[in-house]
């Protein structure tokens, strides 16, 4: 009754309502005055933050533990406590997909760093004093050459212009010991691929008009085509250089395209629901809550099966141990998603094992072959970027 009597002969600002408490009944707006000092602003993103916080504590360990549950609670009205399904999923979309890239980059750190092992260790190899003949000397040499070569195909630039300065001092060593042994110095050698020259690299691509598409429309259809073949023949023609450049346009493209395009798949996994359950009589927006859900506890699973994998890789060079026992919870993570996804349909549905078991199955197939689609989408608009 306090709450009631404080705003007691109080009128609303903007519809002129009688106010019973903090917030209009009539248009919901709020009887505090967005003018005021800046701590105030201070205290109310705090609010709003531990408020959000704490859905966050009730949210996510019921949406990766308890299959169904908070699809269940949704359709029981019991919404306040959690984040709404698509917030929750398009968050965790994001979120997990960052940190996919992220981990990306790491295995491409690491492996640009082999490579470079594999450069200094031929630079530190570089000692010909045991071959006794011109021939084990040229031996000697295009090997080394040949393991250069294979790391300059597939390094940046960075790695390229140290595979350059190994070549030239592999030789330097190799003319020399053939001196030693009174014998002509040697150029043969494994040669890297010639670049493209600049013509080719600058060859117009002739555009395409489809009939019935605006200009603008065929505008972008051709620079996505243009892109699309440039970054093919670079990858297919180009030099170590610009086929790591090509790669990394082409990652970050498709790492952008991933979240979109699985979005779409949201609404279409519900019409799946829609069609293998028309006897149950739900409304589409009920199978969109159940797919929303199923979406979300997917990304939190990819997350974690991520966060747990690049743990693994960091600790394994400190504690083998730690890093190899934790490297085994990936297994468990992993076999939790079918099962988890199996038991939701289950609850939520309300069907027998058998029936249930079945229609897992095919939902299960066709989208698989709807996720496998929008990958090969991902990977063209990332061919494209």
């Amino acid at each position: 009754m306090k709450e009631l009597t404080t705003y007691e002969g109080a009128l609303c600002a903007n519809c002129q309502a009688e106010l019973q408490g903090e917030y209009c009944h009539h248009c919901g707006q709020s009887v505090h005055s967005v003018v005021r000092p800046v701590h105030g602003l201070f205290e109310e993103f705090f609010e709003t933050f531990l408020h959000i916080d704490g859905r966050i504590l009730h949210t996510i360990p019921a949406l990766f533990l308890k299959p169904g549950f908070l699809t269940l609670e949704y359709f029981s009205g019991r919404r306040v406590r959690y984040i709404a399904p698509f917030r929750l999923m398009f968050v965790l979309c994001l979120l997990s997909f960052f940190v996919l890239h992220l981990a990306t980059d790491v295995i491409a750190h690491r492996v640009q760093q082999r490579h470079q092992n594999v450069v200094q260790v031929d630079l530190d190899d570089d000692n010909f004093s045991h071959a006794q003949t011109a021939q084990e000397v040229q031996h000697q040499l295009d090997r080394k050459l040949e393991t250069l070569e294979a790391t300059r195909a597939i390094g940046n630039a960075s790695i390229v212009t140290q595979v350059d300065q190994a070549e030239k001092k592999l030789r330097e060593k190799a003319n020399a010991r053939l001196t030693e042994l009174g014998a002509p110095a040697s150029a043969s050698s494994a040669k890297a691929p010639p670049a493209p020259s600049e013509a080719e690299a600058e060859r117009p691509i002739e555009p395409l008009h489809l009939k019935g598409l605006p200009d603008f429309a065929n505008d972008r259809f051709n620079e996505f085509r243009k892109h699309l073949i440039q970054n093919i023949e670079t990858l297919n023609n180009g030099d170590a250089a610009h086929r790591q450049e090509a790669l990394d346009h082409i990652t970050t493209g498709m790492f952008g395209a991933l979240p979109g395009t699985m979005l779409v798949l949201v609404p279409v996994f519900a019409l799946l629901l829609k069609l293998f359950y028309l006897f149950k009589r739900r409304l589409y927006m009920e199978h969109l809550i159940v797919s929303l859900h199923s979406h979300a506890f997917l990304f939190v699973s990819l997350l974690l099966i991520v966060v747990v994998g690049m743990l693994s890789t960091w600790l394994k060079p400190y504690a083998a141990w730690a890093g190899y026992g934790i490297g085994a919870l990936q297994a468990p993570l992993i076999l939790w998603v079918p099962a988890y996804l199996l038991i939701m349909q289950k609850r939520v549905y309300r069907q027998g094992w058998a029936i249930t078991s079945v229609k897992y199955w095919f939902i299960g197939w066709f989208y698989f072959l709807l996720l496998i689609l929008a990958l090969v989408i991902a990977a063209v608009l990332g061919l494209a970027h």
